[in-house]
């Protein structure tokens, strides 16, 4: 490649749109563009029209924008050195799936391992905020990091659930069309999937076979694209239980715990300083999600660009899970406002609701969760085509979460490029979930080789089990003889605290002994449920409330909802004793 052509050319097509606002340079593999722009979406345009998807060459975004001010990542409020002159092989920076199923890969091995999350619990950024879809693959390009893992992990879901004890569903997936003359290229489409990019189960199928198999899906769909190997999963659980098997396999987890800097001397990271003090690893992996740019900025090593996207999914009530039972959405080929979304629609839960979403809107805001009027009407306007029946009366609960990409539209998973004891698991978005499981394996391959190379003896852990100990007992799914044997073991299990998912007493105090217990209500929400059915616990959560009280031997003002500043109880209403009761 002549660099100096390729600079001319690429600066002349920013020129033409953009009338010199923004430059454009091609140096040591990073495109670098600059300039400044009040309008985050112009900015977005101009590094998407730099993108050269070869040789290893990214984008960074290096244009000053001037709209407002880009909030700084939210911190948690602990100080203390309770980490300060620790030791360990591998720091893990990023609690999500990615970081956690890394964890547990790694714990294979006798190695310290620590990893770090800012939040008070794992799961709390993208990987508790997506739909639970295990994609197939079918709209992923070759040539793509994407598109190299995305079957191998698709098809490590059915073993790494039963390991880990969450619930998995193989539920097939339909994208629907309404014009039958499209049935020709759409088949093309299929087969050149199916034979050259490997997605071996794609497959059309007509309109008898869409209305036999889910009635409740648009009368007017002439034929769909299948792929039966769909599934779907817990997000959250699933990230949970990675986390929680690399413990029991002796890795170490830090919550409320952040990167404040990182110190590198001739290309080698020598310490990295958190809230907790100084760490001293021998190498650091970065899975920071929408701040993995950051770390890699501290680590001497920034060679992407993280460019937040917001998406939001709304949660219907069950009972639209009894007329509908898989993964489906509609599709129109469209030429012109492509999105970035991987389509949106509507999808079975493993836990039997129905979820609508996600939507696909840029935003400055790594940590923007809100929820708009736009995102809702978006949502349903596009899958009420799919599901005509649907009612916005069904939906108990919303969310938004934000998708980490790049600019090449693809995973950064790579050593560093400067920084020699750095591995980069970045720009991982959605399928990011369905490829964790294939993609965590490379990552342990590639720590295993650096620590080699710097001359340390590894050997494999013993005493390593791949299945996680600490299964809780889900009473609600058990049969009526094996709930009445668990009942007379412990009686808790017969007390029923959240009347919508018949969750009980036994399974929140589980949760509340869990090898990562996290004692809030969402903690205790996201791994057994009181609080996720239709009254989103307007019954259960004060009784929640009590039993973490009383676990922590706290007072009821003492705990909280999630963070430090989400405080449930102010104080008593009234003068005299409680009755607790």
């Amino acid at each position: 490649m002549n660099i100096d052509s390729f600079n001319r050319k690429l600066n002349k097509k920013l020129n033409r749109e953009f009338n010199g606002k923004f430059k454009a340079e091609l140096k040591d593999k990073i495109i670098r563009v600059t300039g400044k722009s009040d309008d985050w979406n112009e900015i977005i345009k101009a590094c998407q029209m730099c993108v050269y998807r070869k040789d290893g060459i990214h984008v960074v975004n290096d244009i000053e924008f001037t709209g407002d001010v880009i909030p700084e990542m939210k911190k948690p409020a602990v100080e203390d050195k309770s980490l300060d002159g620790e030791k360990c092989d591998v720091l893990i920076i990023g609690g999500g799936i990615s970081g956690t199923s890394i964890a547990r890969e790694l714990s294979k091995w006798n190695l310290k391992i620590f990893l770090v999350e800012k939040e008070v619990d794992v799961a709390l950024g993208a990987s508790g905020r997506n739909d639970g879809e295990v994609h197939p693959g079918v709209d992923l390009h070759k040539g793509y990091l994407k598109t190299k893992y995305i079957r191998k992990g698709n098809h490590k879901y059915d073993q790494i659930s039963k390991e880990l004890g969450v619930p998995f569903r193989r539920i097939g997936q339909y994208v629907g069309f309404t014009k039958g003359y499209l049935r020709p290229l759409v088949w093309l489409y299929a087969m050149y999937k199916k034979y050259i990019v490997g997605i071996e189960d794609t497959e059309i199928v007509g309109k008898d076979v869409i209305e036999k198999k889910e009635p409740a899906l648009n009368k007017d769909f002439k034929f769909a694209l299948s792929n039966p190997s769909t599934g779907v999963v817990c997000p959250y659980g699933l990230t949970i239980a990675y986390a929680e098997n690399a413990v029991e396999n002796g890795a170490k987890v830090f919550l409320s715990t952040y990167v404040k800097d990182i110190n590198v001397e001739n290309k080698i990271i020598k310490s990295v300083e958190t809230n907790r003090g100084t760490i001293y690893p021998k190498i650091v992996i970065n899975a920071a999600g929408v701040f993995a740019e950051e770390i890699a900025k501290m680590a001497e090593d920034r060679f992407y660009s993280i460019h937040p996207r917001r998406g939001t999914d709304i949660i219907l009530d069950k009972k639209t899970g009894l007329r509908f039972d898989t993964v489906s959405t509609v599709k129109e080929i469209e030429l012109k406002n492509k999105s970035h979304s991987k389509g949106g629609g509507l999808i079975k839960t493993a836990h039997d609701n129905v979820l609508v979403g996600p939507d696909a809107v840029e935003t400055y805001k790594k940590e923007d969760y809100q929820t708009t009027p736009e995102s809702m009407d978006t949502l349903y306007n596009k899958q009420q085509i799919t599901m005509p029946s649907l009612s916005r009366s069904e939906a108990i609960t919303y969310f938004t979460g934000v998708r980490a990409p790049n600019f090449e539209e693809d995973f950064v998973i790579e050593k560093g490029r400067n920084t020699k004891n750095l591995i980069h698991c970045a720009a991982i978005q959605s399928p990011g979930l369905t490829t964790a499981p294939a993609v965590a394996l490379d990552i342990e391959k590639m720590t295993i080789e650096l620590l080699k190379e710097s001359g340390e003896v590894i050997e494999k852990n013993e005493n390593y089990n791949p299945v996680r100990k600490h299964q809780i007992p889900q009473m609600s799914e058990l049969p009526a003889e094996e709930r009445e044997k668990y009942i007379k073991e412990n009686p808790d299990y017969g007390i029923i605290i959240c009347r919508c998912e018949q969750v009980s007493k036994g399974e929140i105090l589980d949760a509340l002994n869990a090898p990562i217990s996290v004692p809030t209500v969402d903690g205790i929400k996201k791994r057994v449920r009181p609080g996720m059915g239709r009254c989103q616990g307007g019954f259960c959560m004060p009784t929640v409330t009590k039993i973490i009280s009383d676990y922590l031997n706290e007072p009821m003002m003492n705990v909280r909802k999630s963070g430090a500043d989400s405080v449930l109880v102010y104080g008593e209403t009234k003068g005299g004793e409680i009755n607790e009761n």
